[in-house]
């Protein structure tokens, strides 16, 4: 015969059981991050889409201008840059865990790592600009280059906004300014990173190697 108490414990595990998958449906169905962000993501992901599609087709119509521009270029840097993002964007993937788990200063420590990784990016694609630059290459050489010089200086002032939102969310994270229920402008910041880097997996292929 079952007691009252135990009556009592089974429906105490039962509501338990009921709240606990109830938020994981609800994590799992929601966008990390803010809908304003998202947009914004979005709009970018556009202003990109169309800047790649442009130069597809211009590669296209001038393909042997492009092909010895391609030349010019360092791929070995581009390889460095693309490892460089993609490390970044892991640690920037282990802080938003340590968040989740309310482990703020891990998650601000973890974010530093990931903004030093992304300052190799940095010194890489201006030393490759600088490199160019002595050559006698610049924006104004040919289609190849006005449309590289335009998209990958584009793309690096993305970068450096993604660090300044990097900064923001890692000294609000040390100070425990996010927790379980409140961790929407983390995942935003996170987001707009792993964009970055995504930008930067398409971009290094068709512009450098393809």
């Amino acid at each position: 015969m079952t007691t009252p108490l135990k009556y009592d414990a089974i429906n105490i595990n039962t509501v338990l059981v009921k709240q606990y998958t109830a938020e994981l449906i609800n994590n799992e169905s929601r966008l990390p991050g803010d809908l304003a962000m998202w947009f914004f993501i979005l709009a970018e992901l556009t202003v990109f889409a169309i800047l790649f599609i442009g130069f597809a087709i211009a590669e296209q119509q001038n393909s042997e201008i492009f092909s010895l521009g391609k030349k010019e270029l360092h791929q070995t840097s581009g390889l460095i840059n693309t490892l460089a993002l993609i490390t970044s964007s892991y640690f920037v993937a282990i802080a938003l865990h340590a968040m989740h788990l309310g482990q703020g200063k891990k998650a601000a420590r973890l974010l530093v790592i990931a903004k030093l990784v992304a300052c190799i990016y940095i010194g890489v694609k201006v030393w490759e600009y600088f490199s160019l630059f002595e050559l006698g290459i610049g924006i104004e050489t040919n289609t190849f280059f006005t449309l590289y010089f335009m998209i990958t200086f584009f793309h690096l002032m993305h970068v450096l906004l993604g660090m300044v939102i990097l900064g923001f969310i890692t000294v609000r994270a040390a100070k425990n300014g996010y927790n379980a229920k409140n961790i929407s402008g983390f995942e935003s910041g996170a987001s707009y990173w792993h964009m970055v880097d995504m930008l930067w997996i398409i971009l290094f292929p068709l512009i450098y190697v393809i």
